[in-house]
């Protein structure tokens, strides 16, 4: 499927009803979702034929992508019921997609205590985390170490490019590598009621990891 189908494909995606500050809810638009998701595909061959983790898959955006791109199978993680309710309901919606499951659990604890039969169950980890600001500050590490503990060949995700120095220091660490795929700009609309602004637009990387290994955290 070419990009700008990808991209119409998924602008019919339903977002959250009411999203939770807490999680950090913010719906990847389809056009990033679709960029995202062709370069994964195209340039790194890492979604057709391959099992896919969306981690904090909120609604679905990501995982109904990589389904429309060929993934083999698909599961979603998400903490949110409600969440998962609309998600359910967008692959209901986009029936020929039948290759894929969900999952309520909280990410974080595959990050601190992965289940044996999860770690390194899939070839590919495609995510959009929260940033881990505010109150939740560090989430985005926490998934980032939940993704290499279950794929296999990669994880790509999204993070906050002022975090971009930290996020290199800590794959140099762990010795995996990392390779900044794309700068993107997140024109986050006014989602909740503290935020004064119609939107806010904020620099987004979209990072690939890659040479995991065997590398386990929580193990």
């Amino acid at each position: 499927m070419k990009r700008k189908q990808l991209e119409n494909l998924l602008s019919n995606v339903e977002a959250f009803p009411r999203p939770k500050l807490l999680l950090e809810q913010y719906v990847t638009s389809a056009e990033i979702a679709a960029s995202a998701l062709y370069t994964v595909d195209v340039t790194f061959d890492e979604v057709k034929g391959k099992t896919i983790a969306d981690l904090g898959c909120g609604t679905g955006m990501l995982m109904l992508g990589a389904c429309a791109q060929g993934a083999d199978y698909v599961v979603g993680f998400d903490i949110d019921f409600e969440a998962l309710e609309v998600c359910r309901q967008n692959f209901e919606n986009f029936a020929s997609f039948r290759n894929a499951d969900l999952v309520q659990y909280d990410v974080l604890h595959l990050a601190d205590a992965p289940r044996d039969r999860l770690c390194k169950a899939f070839d590919v980890v495609v995510m959009n985390p929260p940033f881990g600001t505010k109150k939740n500050v560090g989430t985005d590490m926490e998934f980032l170490k939940a993704g290499i503990n279950l794929a296999k060949q990669s994880v790509f995700s999204m993070h906050k490019t002022s975090t971009r120095e930290h996020i290199v220091k800590k794959a140099a660490d762990w010795k995996i590598s990392m390779e900044v795929l794309a700068e993107l700009r997140f024109d986050l609309p006014s989602t909740y009621k503290h935020h004064k602004r119609e939107s806010v637009d904020i620099a987004v990387d979209f990072v690939r990891f890659s040479n995991l290994g065997d590398r386990l955290f929580g193990h």
